[in-house]
């Protein structure tokens, strides 16, 4: 063994990765219940969280934008072995995330009912009024949020995961419990909602940034209330995570353009696709777990200037994600239509949801390893913008287009929308395979 192979031990990969996937059921199992217990509130309160739900997602993506640049800068410092500029790094992302999200919140909550007025249009008076009031506390706590995510992505950076998982498990139990509460005994409906986010946040963003600033870690924030700007550092971060949150931004436009196509074909259509999304949500929780580990791991190598470390654990990275993959895909495939009569959907629903779930299960299994987790070994070296385009243009030009020729112009309904999305897939593979084997992603280095 050369030591390239030492450098990450299985136990480490092991250590690294599992967290990430229990963080990820949580965050998913959490998510279910959370709908659950609102839909009890009402259908304006559901619906008005479900409205807000959809603005929140951008602002939350673009947040996270700053946390995958700062951890990719963290993770090439720290493997290059410069502790006091993974600091100042640290430093840096935790104030353009704190002030963005502050901006994000100040002009949110001036122009909140405008807002959401404008994106929606003529919503009904008790789903409007719903939205609101949940819109406020939601904003209020996007500071806190985007101190956890900051925090949660330099601890990763040093391949910290099971301290994530610790506070995110915290966040989330005091979150559930908190909606019981403002619901059940107060019934404070969509308001109610949006103060146990909020009162969960705020813990989660205090809690990480006390941890944070731990002089003992090898990433640490110092004198996190003392306001030190390093230009170049924001630079760097900026670099990455600019073109992240371009590309999720668009990713969720190409999403809302596709929802408007599975929108006319129906309401079996519309609730099959619920079902097809809650169970792809489950089936995927080990790769978007990977996703996270890859930045370590893969960031680390190109920091020390590792080509042959990167080139090892990228392969090793993908490899492990298809075996954890093709293994939950054949147990849902088993259990297919089990899960699915769980929903309580109409024949024609059941039979559509099974049929679609079916042919996704199968090409998650063979290809969305290296349509999702090549992309992230791409930008954990540097290689952002080439990521940022062939992915954006490959969903506009494939599965936008080609799910309305299919779906509507050829008449094969919704099947014919996720042709299009697997051809998507396809050719995401293909041109981040190109890149990847041309090896220029190894010549982008950030530090």
């Amino acid at each position: 063994m050369t030591d390239y192979k030492n450098r990450f031990s299985n136990k480490y990969l092991f250590f690294l990765i599992m967290p990430l996937i229990v963080e990820t059921l949580l965050t998913v199992s959490v998510g279910m219940a959370d709908t659950m217990m609102v839909a009890h509130a009402g259908e304006a309160s559901i619906s008005g969280v479900s409205v807000i739900n959809q603005i929140q997602n951008l602002m939350v993506f673009l947040l996270a934008a700053f946390g995958t640049g700062g951890s990719v800068i963290a993770s090439q410092l720290i493997g290059k072995g410069d502790q006091k500029e993974a600091n100042r790094s640290a430093k840096q992302l935790l104030i353009i995330s704190l002030l963005s999200a502050l901006l994000i919140t100040v002009v949110s909550l001036l122009i909140k009912r405008e807002m959401v007025a404008f994106i929606f249009g003529n919503l009904e008076e008790s789903v409007f009024e719903a939205a609101i009031a949940y819109f406020s506390p939601i904003l209020i706590s996007l500071p806190f949020l985007a101190l956890q995510l900051s925090a949660n992505a330099l601890f990763r950076s040093m391949g910290k995961s099971t301290v994530t998982m610790t506070i995110s498990f915290m966040v989330n139990i005091i979150n559930i419990i908190l909606n019981g509460i403002f619901l059940f005994v107060f019934e404070m409906g969509a308001f109610g909602v949006g103060l146990a986010s909020m009162i969960s946040r705020v813990f989660g963003g205090v809690v990480m940034l006390i941890l944070i600033a731990d002089k003992r870690l090898k990433v640490h924030i110092e004198d996190p209330f003392k306001l030190e700007w390093d230009f170049s550092q924001i630079k760097k971060i900026l670099s990455i995570a600019i073109p992240a949150a371009l590309e999720n931004s668009f990713f969720q436009l190409g999403k809302l353009l596709v929802a408007t196509t599975i929108a006319a074909l129906g309401t079996a259509s519309i609730a099959a696709n619920a079902v097809v999304d809650s169970v792809f949500q489950l089936n995927v929780i080990p790769g978007n777990a990977i996703n996270m580990a890859v930045i370590t791991i893969i960031g680390q190598c190109i920091g020390s200037g590792d080509i042959k470390g990167a080139k090892y654990y990228a392969k090793k990275v993908m490899a492990i994600c298809y075996v954890m993959l093709i293994s939950i895909s054949l147990l849902l495939i088993i259990f297919l239509k089990p899960i699915i009569s769980l929903y309580a959907l109409g024949a024609a629903a059941s039979l559509l949801a099974y049929q679609v779930l079916f042919h996704k299960t199968l090409q998650t299994a063979l290809v969305w390893t290296p349509s999702f987790v090549l992309p992230n070994i791409l930008r954990a070296a540097g290689d952002v913008k080439y990521t940022m385009v062939t992915t954006t243009i490959s969903m506009f030009v494939f599965r936008v287009i080609l799910s309305r020729i299919f779906a509507i112009n050829l008449g094969m309904g919704l099947m014919g929308v996720y042709w299009a999305w697997f051809i998507d897939w396809y050719c995401r593979v293909i041109l981040l395979l190109i890149r990847y084997l041309s090896g220029k992603w190894l010549e982008k280095k950030m530090v």
